[in-house]
């Protein structure tokens, strides 16, 4: 049993002028022995995971794990990203797509499925700083994450013009009743090809995949929150059958839902299992993991 690699989680609260723009901010601590620790995770919206030790190796969708970097910013994605890390220490931090569009640069399309150096990268500019100063800091995780929440706090910039549209369509696509892009359309009140630009400039994904990975990203977190009940149980009410649900299940995650069951989840789950425990360090739709969506 020593052997056995050992994580734990802890999520922090942001400043609540913060807290419309990200997910949470959270430190995952590996010790993965002398090996390493895989697991999947679920499709999510832009984030940014900082590594104080080595840094991980992943891939987003199908494909090798190849090496990443210590500051690694993604984009949306609607794909499983397999990951691998070894002993370490990964602070998390989730963009919503209102973050995206005060905190981020360019088109969230543009890194759809993608992870980048975000100490490199323009689109994540702004948190460039932000792995420095945790690694500088040495008086405790509660010191760093106040770092960070002070680094955020400095450089919001102005809002986005369309905040307002943005912080609409992210309710919207909360809404487990709609499932269609016309009643999207409807609700936002936008011409179908402005509602097309719009989600990909912000959401990274055109509306009417905007709509299907949220059905099955709450039936994959209900599953999740219960592993003791069954796919069928699981469902999203937006789905017609179990059928249709197994072909998104693959389509998203690569793998059908009975071999997802069967592995391992050795980081996403205690993530879960804090977020259930600590319920004040974010709303429930605002996990940086699977729950979100739920």
């Amino acid at each position: 049993m020593t052997d056995q690699p050992r994580i734990t989680v802890r999520f922090f609260r942001l400043s609540e002028e913060l807290q419309p723009y990200f997910t949470a901010l959270y430190l995952t601590v590996i010790d993965a022995r002398d090996g390493l620790v895989a697991d999947h995770l679920h499709p999510e919206w832009a984030a940014m995971r900082f590594t104080e030790g080595p840094p991980p190796i992943a891939c987003i969708g199908p494909g090798e794990l190849v090496p990443q970097w210590p500051f690694v910013g993604s984009g949306p994605t609607s794909k499983a990203t397999h990951f691998a890390v070894r002993t370490s220490r990964v602070w998390g931090l989730g963009l919503q797509p209102a973050g995206w569009a005060r905190f981020a640069s360019g088109s969230a399309a543009a890194l759809a499925n993608r992870t980048v150096d975000g100490s490199a990268h323009p689109a994540f500019a702004t948190f460039a700083a932000i792995l420095p100063q945790i690694i500088a800091c040495k008086d405790g995780d509660e010191a760093k994450a106040q770092l960070v929440n002070a680094h955020l706090l400095a450089h919001g910039g102005r809002a986005d013009r369309r905040e307002d549209a943005i912080f609409a369509c992210q309710e919207a696509l909360r809404d487990p009743a709609l499932g269609e892009v016309a009643a999207l359309q409807e609700r936002l009140g936008m011409p179908v090809k402005t509602l097309e630009r719009f989600c990909r400039r912000y959401f990274g994904f055109p509306p009417k995949l905007l709509l299907r990975r949220q059905r099955f990203a709450r039936s994959l977190a209900q599953f999740m929150l219960d592993p003791s009940m069954s796919w069928i149980d699981a469902l999203d009410g937006q789905y017609h059958d179990q059928a249709q649900f197994v072909r998104e299940f693959r389509e998203f995650m690569g793998m059908l839902p009975s071999e997802y069951s069967r592995m391992p989840h050795p980081i996403v789950q205690p993530i879960m299992r804090q977020r259930m425990v600590d319920q004040g360090a974010a709303e429930p739709l605002d996990l940086p993991t699977v729950a979100r969506f739920r």
